[in-house]
């Protein structure tokens, strides 16, 4: 099945984030997201955005929904660690 890739744009506050299309399918760039918070160093967002118990959560819950090899005996030791400063 071959889907066809649409590469665009939106302007979020006057910043560029870009969007793929495949398919029927829309994926927003996380990582431009995150320089609207940190231009310099976008990773961080993301890494406090990644260490959050609900982010976490919804993540298991997505794969839940939408992955059928998703593992959720070892998901559920992972989340459990989440909001933890050793996390």
């Amino acid at each position: 099945m071959n889907k066809e890739i649409i590469k665009s744009q939106i302007n979020v506050n006057n910043n560029k984030i870009n969007v793929i299309r495949i398919g029927n399918k829309e994926y927003i760039s996380l990582t431009d997201l995150a320089r609207y918070a940190n231009p310099e160093e976008p990773k961080i967002p993301i890494q406090t955005w990644m260490r959050n118990r609900d982010v976490i959560a919804y993540l298991g819950l997505w794969e839940r929904l939408n992955n059928e090899n998703f593992k959720g005996v070892e998901f559920t030791t992972f989340e459990s660690s989440a909001g933890k400063n050793s996390f």
